[in-house]
């Protein structure tokens, strides 16, 4: 043999080897890359599965007894001048039921008042003042969420005077009136057990004699007022119920 034909032998033998190499390898590099797929899966397939938190919902309950304040503004429904007219603040206390979307309540209020008006004639000065005025009422509403929409009417009083002055003498008399109302309103909550409202009222009261023990009566005829009064209320019991 030939020195050409054993390098020629040696330089095949040497391309097998690396050859051979190359296979094993890709080999090796497969398996390895086939072990790290399996474990990695199965660690994926071990790991638990949390479910994401369902959001909580506030949802409002109005039922529930309340305190509150209320103040607002008066003037007289009358055809003739001058009329009566002021400011009254004071106090509500209520109870309301709700069931689905419908809200029942029952509500009274009482407020200090100035509410007046006079009229000088022939050197005679005649007022009328009521001192102050209340409701006990019913009240009807739908609820959306935490606003309330609804419609009121009852029972209506004031307490008012009558006054003629003239030569530094005055003469007064004070009578209960008693009558009925009815209005509208919207309440809101505006954070857990606060809720603020607005509300208008018809109030009509009906006529009282005056002066009957000076034996000149004098009939005062109906008063009819129109209020627009805002409050404040407190909710006992929590009205903020969460629901998932």
């Amino acid at each position: 043999m030939s020195f050409r034909t054993r390098k020629t032998r040696n330089r095949n033998w040497d391309w097998d080897k690396f050859e051979m190499k190359k296979v094993l390898l890709a080999s090796a590099s497969l398996l390895a890359f086939g072990a790290f797929a399996s474990a990695s899966a199965a660690d994926l397939a071990a790991r638990p599965y949390t479910k994401a938190p369902v959001a909580v919902a506030s949802v409002y309950d109005w039922t529930g007894f309340y305190l509150g304040i209320v103040g607002g503004g008066a003037w007289e429904n009358a055809s003739t001048d001058p009329k009566m007219k002021g400011g009254f603040v004071g106090g509500t206390a209520g109870y309301n039921w709700q069931t689905g979307n419908v809200v029942f309540g029952v509500e009274a209020d009482a407020a200090w008042a100035d509410v007046s008006a006079s009229q000088t004639l022939f050197g005679i000065t005649a007022s009328s003042k009521t001192d102050a005025m209340g409701t006990v009422r019913g009240r009807i509403g739908y609820a959306v969420n935490q606003v309330l929409f609804y419609g009121t009417g009852g029972y209506a009083w004031i307490d008012n005077k009558l006054s003629a002055s003239a030569l530094g003498v005055t003469i007064s008399d004070s009578k209960f009136h008693s009558g009925w109302t009815v209005g509208a309103g919207v309440e809101a909550f505006f954070a857990p057990q606060w809720s603020v409202k607005g509300e208008y009222l018809y109030r009509s009261l009906g006529s009282e004699n005056y002066f009957g023990n000076l034996g000149v009566p004098a009939a005062s005829g109906t008063i009819n007022f129109h209020t627009v009064q805002v409050g404040v209320n407190y909710h006992f019991g929590g009205p903020v119920v969460a629901k998932y």
